[in-house]
């Protein structure tokens, strides 16, 4: 099986609820050298088509729960292949959250995996997370930057309370949100900084702004 056939083949048995097979799929392509990234890549399009098959009425909750549980799997096994590909440095504290309202983690997720094989020191604080308790951690954690993400177009008015907040009470820094429907013209709406709708970008977007705010001191 050729590398487009190992691709089509894993996407579509993450589509179909196909866990041993999806996770067959995976230990192939770790074991002929593929890139992890294009593996989390196709896994997200697998996610994605469950999520439009579960719009469309085709699945329902316990598809979606099924579909999570093969991804995590999925992340468990890539996750020491992409530490063994990083080497170590010191970075910088990001603590991450999903707005209040929203209880969508899957990207955040992978933001979290990744930025830990990059050496961050990733403080998650799960989902439907108020502004009063991302300013509660600002200041225990003292993070360099912070991440909000939201998938729903309802979560847009809590990242902007949240980021009112924070910058009223206790963080200028760095303020990055993330989700699927994210734009330059919400990244304004709500005051943030930055915006990122895949889990590479954010990743690289932060050890830009770690190695930029580095070169200043």
């Amino acid at each position: 099986m050729d590398n487009t056939d190992l691709r089509a083949t894993l996407i579509t048995a993450i589509s179909n609820l196909q866990e041993k097979l999806a996770l067959t799929m995976v230990r192939e392509r770790i074991s002929r050298g593929d890139d992890p990234i294009k593996i989390i890549e196709d896994c997200r399009e697998g996610m994605r088509q469950v999520g439009m098959r579960y719009e469309a009425g085709e699945y329902f909750l316990a598809g979606l729960i099924m579909a999570g549980e093969i991804f995590r799997q999925t992340m468990e096994l890539l996750q020491p292949v992409i530490k063994h590909q990083i080497s170590k440095q010191a970075t910088g504290r990001i603590l991450l959250g999903t707005v209040k309202g929203d209880i969508h983690d899957l990207g955040k997720n992978i933001v979290n995996m990744l930025l830990g094989c990059h050496s961050f020191a990733v403080h998650d604080l799960g989902v439907d997370v108020t502004p009063e308790v991302f300013a509660e951690q600002v200041v225990i954690v003292k993070p360099h930057i912070i991440g909000l993400s939201g998938l729903l177009t309802s979560s847009y008015d809590s990242m902007l309370e949240t980021i009112d907040h924070l910058r009223a009470s206790v963080y200028q820094g760095p303020i990055i949100v993330g989700g699927g429907q994210l734009t330059d013209e919400v990244c304004q709406y709500v005051g943030a900084d930055y915006w990122c709708n895949d889990a590479v970008t954010g990743v690289e977007l932060c050890k830009r702004l770690i190695s930029e705010e580095t070169a200043k001191t």
